[in-house]
């Protein structure tokens, strides 16, 4: 790590460790809050934040289904947030994968990276609808889940790691020794449960971000598992009544400048710009976030006219409701979902292909439809 690019103005200090590639400096941050005021510039822009996420809080209120909001977006969280460390899987790949995941029995590659990016939306759902304090317990057990049956498993899974790591090439950025992480985890602990009230409690949320990924507690998954305390901390800190917004996809886009934001954070102090651009980053996700419900709204309203007007069965809607769930649904799943034969099953699904709601899948076995305009909607970017 080049201990020059470090000013005075550092919000930590560096140490000397010895690491994989010889004798070199760790940093260790200072305790949060930072000796940083919030600056009158940026005012503006946080009012405007927080009418956005006030406009997203009530129109997801007024969903008579929560979910058909709550899935694509964990969906889409998943995927960018695993993108970030080099795991891609499509929206179509992360569906068709947890709709045929108990009959999968492969572990290649590509169904690896599905397990991981599936795990990520598992580890969300739950750290999203558990009602309980942040908490280190809370990083460990979805660190665990993270793991489980993927790469890295074999990295202490829920464990707190016992070496030195380094990030980037020759290791750019080398975050605090492992025998000084309790030194570092306590206090961010506390911060979890008592948040200072000198800042906005999204601004809290971003301080809390560069804050673990600086300390980078875990052998591996620590950026994941960092963007999902953020997720957990926007619902809860932001008083959001279901979890609408999310970041990865923003910092996705903006990789090398998320990165090189956090770093100058711990070089020079430069926390304004990085909350700047995490104000920014939270104003266009919410935006693409209502535009996205108001379409999945008026696409619900077309297919249940389509219904009404060719006559289909009122199990049909049954049907519908399920694709604002996940848009792939395959004839077992009709089957149980309705309760019908196998024959019956098959009939109603191609009634909705007839109706344009459904189109099968090609080159999927077992035979599976899609609803594409709610696909469309929910994964693909907003024009």
């Amino acid at each position: 790590m080049n201990i020059k690019e470090f000013s005075d103005a550092s919000p930590g200090r560096l140490v000397p460790v010895t690491t994989a590639w010889g004798q070199d400096h760790a940093f260790v941050p200072h305790a949060l809050p930072p000796v940083w005021e919030f600056p009158t510039l940026l005012w503006p822009l946080l009012a405007d934040v927080k009418a956005e996420i006030a406009l997203l809080e009530g129109i997801g209120r007024g969903l008579p289904n929560p979910d058909l909001l709550l899935k694509p977006l964990s969906g889409i969280e998943a995927i960018e947030s695993s993108a970030l460390e080099g795991t891609y899987a499509t929206p179509q790949e992360l569906l068709l994968f947890e709709l045929h995941e108990q009959s999968t029995t492969s572990d290649d590659e590509q169904t690896n990276r599905h397990r991981e990016v599936a795990n990520y939306r598992q580890a969300l759902q739950y750290g999203t609808s558990i009602e309980q304090p942040l908490s280190l317990r809370l990083l460990c057990e979805m660190h665990e889940m993270l793991m489980r049956g993927v790469r890295g498993e074999e990295k202490t899974p829920g464990q707190f790691r016992q070496q030195q790591v380094g990030i980037g090439v020759g290791g750019r950025f080398i975050p605090p020794p492992h025998f000084s992480l309790k030194d570092c985890l306590d206090p961010l602990e506390l911060y979890l449960q008592n948040p200072s009230n000198t800042y906005d409690p999204l601004i809290a949320c971003y301080l809390v971000h560069y804050q673990f990924e600086t300390i980078h507690p875990f052998n591996d998954g620590n950026g994941r598992v960092g963007r999902l305390l953020l997720a957990i901390m926007l619902q809860q800190w932001c008083k959001l009544s279901k979890p609408w917004l999310y970041m990865s996809n923003f910092f996705n886009q903006h990789r090398e400048e998320y990165v090189q934001h956090l770093f100058n954070i711990s070089a020079k102090g430069d926390w304004t710009a990085w909350i700047a651009f995490c104000l920014r980053g939270t104003l266009e996700q919410a935006k693409d976030t209502i535009v996205r419900c108001e379409r999945l709204k008026e696409i619900k309203e077309i297919f249940l006219q389509r219904l009404q007007d060719s006559g289909g069965a009122a199990r049909l809607i049954q049907i519908v409701d399920r694709v604002f769930d996940s848009p792939f649904v395959d004839i077992s799943d009709i089957k149980e979902q309705l309760g019908v034969s196998d024959p019956t099953a098959r009939a109603d699904a191609q009634r909705l292909v007839d109706i344009g709601i459904l189109e099968e899948l090609a080159h999927v076995w077992p035979k599976t439809y899609y609803a594409p305009e709610v696909f469309r909607i929910a994964y693909e970017k907003i024009e």
